[in-house]
């Protein structure tokens, strides 16, 4: 078979320009993480980024559009990740080339432009093509136009194929847009003389479909013609790369062979290495494209939702890497190469390389330690399912070590089958299905009932004035009170009201709400939040202060003026902390949520350490030199992508039109006096200050991690910063006059005392040293010598585990050849001590099971090693049995 070799980058590259030729515009690849669809964890189809446009629930400014769309399939019904490694064309992370039709054309143009991509441009031999319709059914006919269609291009007769819904019909769901599809195969096999039609749709490598026409034509629950008749358009670039490229397997493509490369490279191994084992350097490969696009659009590895879907494709990555001989972290220099072959497509890898380098590194450094833990865990296990005469590892202790562990199945099975044991996979799956299940009962998402309320009234849009004006006429449309429409509201009654425009800010991305009041004709609402419950509508929730209001009266709504000044302050704080945070920290510091209120801002940022006393320092003088530089806060309506072109920060899974506000502050003369930096330019929709000079101050007053590789700053400017400054002051004033001082000497009599405290806590440990030792030395008339070793069996006092083993120590010094048994209660539990002094370890005695069969007594467990062991137990009442049978259990354990 002889094909134009053709490299992915170039395959892209020719797809998006020939559907741009043809009257689509290029839309950008969004984030892998979904914006605004609880259904889904992640982008896992061209179309869904588009989804809102084919409902009619969104207008875009062009009916035709082309896209190389980031994908990711690890979840629900599209769940690959199984898959990876032993099928050679299965990947969590791909791309997917796309082009959509909405509204504008439909079968003949879509079958028109497939046919001439895929013939004329791409040169793919007509004789080994395939094309499949929807053969129709007693609810929708056969879709004979679409057959006819190929025919007419130039398909025979005999390859264009009828296949029923479950090949060759797409629905999104119980409502809204379906139809049937149609598919092209290409047979990529070495004889056409073997090709047949039997060989389509099957599990046959030598078929690969390559491209799918979704036409939706119907609406699914009425199943009537669709007014708007839509396409989409989806060919993965991974098998088309394959196929374009004459080989059988989507990782002996240049999409993954660099990457393959570099694993044998960093393993120190070889080609034939690799061929032997296939399944784990394919799965390492492609998990490292996922691991570097996920971390790139603002997904860090932990244990819920997203974060626990990189942490599982992380984790077993690592495992796969050691499984083929890797003995220390290495995907950090996978990831590498992962971003060299990807960057030219996707900038934001180059932006983020380091911090996508480092969050690799580091859980992958922190899973190793997990994976040790796991093997001491389940060698245990192991143990102990052969001295009961088992012989398979109980499932519900397998999945407990997947679970806690992040040990998989298989390395379970492998690791039991090493000795000798089966894994009862029946009790893995139930475990493992109880998990699911109390994970799909926490993780639904169900909207507010105020949601509920307003979703369905068909209201117009609320026009927002408040950007400009904080008073202005409205006219209220709606009202609620107790959750029911009612036409007029009184005095102490709790409403929410719906005007057709308003100055009040309803509370989003991350700003809270505006409060203020409502003056009509005839009463007065006390407005104390502004929500946005509903797409377009802005409410406002509060109480009827006096009077009455009314559907259909026009009222001033006016907002608390100080309190959204106040709000303004710190917005705009938090556009200029982002700004100095990724000048001080690097790019890579991006939103991961935010908070501003009137009386604070935080600020959520993915960073993998803390930010020490320096930075901080820095970060707050480059803010106040910025506020003192008055620079100007100014912002403007425009295209999205010209908005990144200028260098507009965007928030990763946050989902924008096509028309965005980008909201510039201006640093003025600190670009040549101090702290030099670039303007701050982010997509906003939030109120701000006119001038930064408006803020006041900055005070960073708290800087935390709240998960991983999350950490959060928080903040003060203006009245709050001046209060908070003023409580500082008293507080000091208030230590002073304690410490009989003046406010400048504080600090040095604080010095002082701490030094006289240090020195006396030390005398009064040495103190208690002595004590305890004189107390301890009388135990060593106590030693039992009637057996063949000594035995010093007590039970003693000490405050913690640490000073048990001081004792122990001293005391086995001092005997010289024997073995210690010390028992104490620490918080309220019985511990045991046991130490044999190094010749009787040589002569066979073992602190370890030795401290096993006394922890026994009181109902716990434990080990150790031969010198030294300690355990814990529940029953303290029995730790005298211990030390009296300490002497009985050490004459048992002589060889």
């Amino acid at each position: 078979m002889s094909i134009q070799k053709l490299r992915a980058a170039q395959i892209r590259e020719t797809y998006l320009k020939f559907f741009e030729r043809h009257g689509h515009t290029i839309v950008p690849s969004t984030s892998l993480v979904v914006a605004d669809d609880p259904t889904l964890l992640f982008v896992n189809s061209g179309m869904v980024p588009f989804k809102d446009v084919f409902l009619g629930l969104e207008q875009r400014p062009y009916s035709r559009a082309t896209t190389a769309q980031k994908c990711l399939r690890v979840s629900g019904k599209h769940n690959d990740l199984e898959e990876v490694g032993p099928s050679p064309r299965h990947q969590t992370f791909f791309e997917m080339l796309g082009n959509f039709s909405f509204g504008d054309y439909f079968k003949a143009d879509a079958i028109a432009m497939a046919w001439k991509l895929l013939v004329e441009e791409f040169k793919l031999p007509v004789e080994r093509l395939w094309f499949t319709v929807f053969a129709g059914d007693d609810e929708v006919p056969a879709d004979e136009e679409a057959a006819q269609l190929w025919i007419a291009q130039g398909a025979d007769p005999a390859r264009v194929l009828r296949f029923g819904r479950k090949d060759n019909f797409w629905v999104m769901g119980d409502t809204g847009p379906c139809g049937p599809c149609s598919e092209i195969t290409m047979y990529i096999g070495d004889d056409l003389a073997k090709m047949s039609a039997a060989g389509v749709n099957s599990d046959d490598p030598d078929y690969v479909e390559i491209w799918n026409n979704v036409f939706m034509q119907y609406e699914r629950s009425t199943m009537r013609p669709l007014p708007r008749q839509s396409v989409d358009t989806g060919m993965g670039l991974e098998r088309m790369t394959m196929v374009m490229q004459g080989v059988h397997s989507n990782y002996d493509t240049d999409l993954f062979v660099p990457i393959i490369n570099r694993i044998i490279t960093e393993l120190g191994s070889d080609e034939a290495h690799y061929r032997a084992n296939l399944a784990p350097y394919r799965a390492i490969a492609d998990h490292s494209r996922a691991i570097a696009f996920l971390i790139a659009d603002g997904v860090l590895p932990g244990n819920n939702g997203r974060s626990y879907v990189l942490r599982r494709i992380l984790r077993r990555a690592a495992y796969q890497g050691r499984s083929i001989g890797f003995t220390r972290p290495f995907l950090a220099e996978v990831i590498s190469t992962v971003i060299g072959e990807m960057a030219p497509a996707y900038p934001q890898l180059a932006e983020r390389h380091a911090f996508i380098l480092e969050s690799a590194n580091a859980e992958e450094q922190q899973f190793l330690r997990t994976l040790s833990g796991g093997i001491s865990r389940l060698s245990t296990i192991i143990e102990q399912v052969q001295s009961s005469g088992g012989n398979a590892v109980p499932g519900n202790d397998a999945f407990v070590l997947k679970d806690t562990y992040g040990f998989p199945l298989d390395l379970t099975q492998r690791i039991a089958g090493e000795a000798g044991l089966t894994v009862d996979e029946a009790g893995y799956t139930a475990a493992m299905n109880e998990q699911r299940e109390r994970s799909r009962a926490a993780a639904q998402f169900k909207r507010g009932a105020d949601a509920e309320i307003w979703a369905d009234k068909g209201l117009p849009s609320t026009e927002f004035l408040g950007y400009t004006q904080v008073a202005a006429s409205g006219q209220i449309l709606a009202l609620v009170a107790n959750g029911d429409d009612v036409s007029s509201a009184t005095t102490g009654s709790p409403v929410e009201i719906v005007l057709d425009r308003t100055p009040f800010y309803a509370e989003s991305g991350g700003q809270v709400g505006d409060s203020g009041r409502l003056v009509g004709p005839h009463g007065t609402v006390r407005v104390d939040d502004t929500l946005r419950p509903a797409p377009g509508l802005i409410v406002h929730y509060g109480v009827v202060e006096s009077g009455q209001v009314t559907v259909g009266e026009a009222v001033q709504a006016e907002v608390a003026v100080t309190r959204r000044a106040d709000i303004e302050r710190n917005h705009t704080a938090t556009h200029m902390l982002q700004r100095a945070l990724r000048d001080v920290v690097g790019e890579h510091a991006a939103q991961a949520g935010s908070l501003v209120a009137p009386d604070r801002l935080r600020f959520d940022f993915t960073h993998n350490r803390a930010l020490d006393t320096a930075q901080l320092r820095e970060i707050e003088s480059r803010l106040n030199a910025w506020v003192r530089a008055d620079g100007a806060v100014a912002w403007q309506v425009m295209d999205y992508q010209a908005a990144l072109d200028a260098g507009a920060i965007a928030l990763f899974g946050e989902k924008y039109g096509d028309q965005v506000r980008m909201v510039t502050i201006e640093r003025n003369g600190t670009t040549s006096m101090e702290f030099a930096s670039r303007d701050s330019r982010e997509l906003c929709g939030g109120t701000h200050v006119k001038r930064t000079g408006e803020i006041g101050y900055v005070r960073l007053v708290g800087e935390s991690s709240i998960g991983s590789g999350i950490r959060r700053i928080e903040a003060l400017t203006g009245r709050g910063a001046e209060v908070w400054a003023e409580q500082q002051a008293e507080v000091l004033r208030d230590l002073a006059g304690r410490l009989g001082v003046s406010v400048a000497q504080v600090s040095e009599r604080v010095e002082q005392l701490v030094s006289e405290n240090r020195q006396r806590q030390q005398e009064l440990d040495a103190l208690r040293g002595k004590m305890a030792r004189a107390s301890i030395e009388s135990l060593l008339d106590t030693v039992n010598r009637d057996g063949a070793v000594p035995v010093l069996a007590a039970q003693v006092e000490a405050e913690d585990a640490n000073r048990l083993r001081e004792m122990g120590d001293w005391l086995r010094d001092k005997l010289g050849s024997g073995v210690i048994v010390l028992g104490t209660v620490i918080a309220e539990k019985p511990q045991i001590l046991t130490m044999v002094t190094p010749d009787l370890v040589k002569a066979g005695y073992h602190a370890g099971n030795l401290v096993k069969a006394l922890a026994q007594i009181v109902g716990g467990g434990g080990g150790g090693r031969p010198e030294m062991a300690q355990a814990g137990g529940r029953d303290v009442r029995k730790l005298a049995e211990v030390i009296a049978r300490a002497p009985e259990l050490v004459a048992e354990q002589k060889k």
